[in-house]
């Protein structure tokens, strides 16, 4: 009961977030210079004035900008999100078109920097102070340092162009109906540059916090109790140390998927991945304001909803959240 309350009061402090969120970026973008009906014009090289008045009242553009956002989030409580002006299709189905790529682009990025960033971090806690520990700690400021967009591109210029390993661009084959096992073994191909260009810096973050946080839980009284009742290194490790150790961990999972959106923005440009972040970059320069919030919604959404699995999975390794 304590946990379905929990649970309920999460998704309540969510909903002032996503609107907070969604209401800011439409005033921003009014200060942008610009519109869509301007973007529009630059593509066709002009037109009539009649016929750009019709444009703007199409697009609400002749409308102020309360009255717009206004509509906006009365079409949002119908789960209309609006016409693509780049398209000329319902931005949801869109969306839907380009989700499963960003997914499985951020999906296996996390799963590789969480899986990774634990095992190096365990194994330098193991190794404090020694040249081992020392030589991952140096590996992991300089992948936390290094801009995405770099390491994205001297891996093109290493693995695709110089040794011509992995292909340099697209999510699968092109001109190849390929289907089953083998088209998801051609997406896997191709993912694999981006995948990792995207987890490095993840990695970097998860080791080092995976190491500070077993030192800090290895000094603790109920490690040394355990010491003290004879047990193994090992099972004081596993059955004791690394429960508590993986607290911030997943803590981190949750604040750093909105960060992992940011990142996929430059990834999925650079290796032109049909997902979220290149859709967001081409609304942007297009000014379509539809599918732009469009995405920001869906993008909001998906953080909320793994925010609270892993407020969830928090609350089941640490019951005392219940309380609090």
């Amino acid at each position: 009961m304590h946990l379905l309350i929990l649970a309920i009061r999460r998704l309540l402090t969510t909903i002032p977030a996503l609107l907070i969120i969604l209401i800011g970026l439409f005033l921003l973008l009014q200060l942008a210079p610009g519109d869509t009906v301007d973007a529009l014009l630059a593509q066709i090289g002009g037109a009539e004035s009649s016929i750009i008045d019709e444009m703007r009242h199409n697009y609400e553009l002749d409308q102020s900008t309360s009255s717009r956002v206004l509509n906006y989030l009365w079409r949002l409580i119908h789960l209309d999100l609006g016409q693509s002006a780049i398209y000329n299709k319902p931005v949801s189905y869109i969306i839907l078109e380009r989700l499963p790529a960003t997914l499985l682009l951020m999906g296996s990025a996390t799963l590789l920097a969480f899986s990774f960033g634990t095992i190096l971090g365990i194994f330098a806690a193991q190794k404090v102070n020694r040249w081992q520990d020392s030589l991952i700690s140096i590996l992991g400021l300089i992948f936390y340092s290094t801009p995405s967009f770099w390491l994205a591109l001297m891996g093109i210029v290493i693995f695709s162009i110089y040794l011509n390993w992995l292909p340099s661009n697209g999510f699968g084959t092109v001109g190849m109906p390929l289907t089953g096992i083998t088209a998801v073994l051609d997406i896997a191909w191709y993912l694999i540059l981006p995948t990792i260009t995207l987890a490095l810096v993840y990695l970097a973050i998860y080791l080092r916090i995976m190491r500070a946080s077993l030192l800090e839980v290895s000094t603790l009284d109920f490690v040394k109790t355990a010491k003290a009742k004879g047990l193994s290194t090992r099972q004081i490790l596993i059955k004791h140390i690394l429960r508590n150790a993986m607290l911030p961990m997943i803590t981190i999972i949750g604040l750093q998927v909105g960060t992992m959106f940011g990142g996929s923005v430059v990834i999925e440009t650079i290796f032109a991945i049909p997902g979220l972040g290149r859709l967001a970059y081409d609304s942007v320069v297009q000014r379509d304001l539809n599918t732009l919030l469009g995405v920001v919604f869906v993008s909001a959404i998906l953080v909320i909803v793994i925010n609270f699995i892993v407020d969830m999975v928090y609350t089941k390794l640490d019951p005392r959240i219940i309380g609090q």
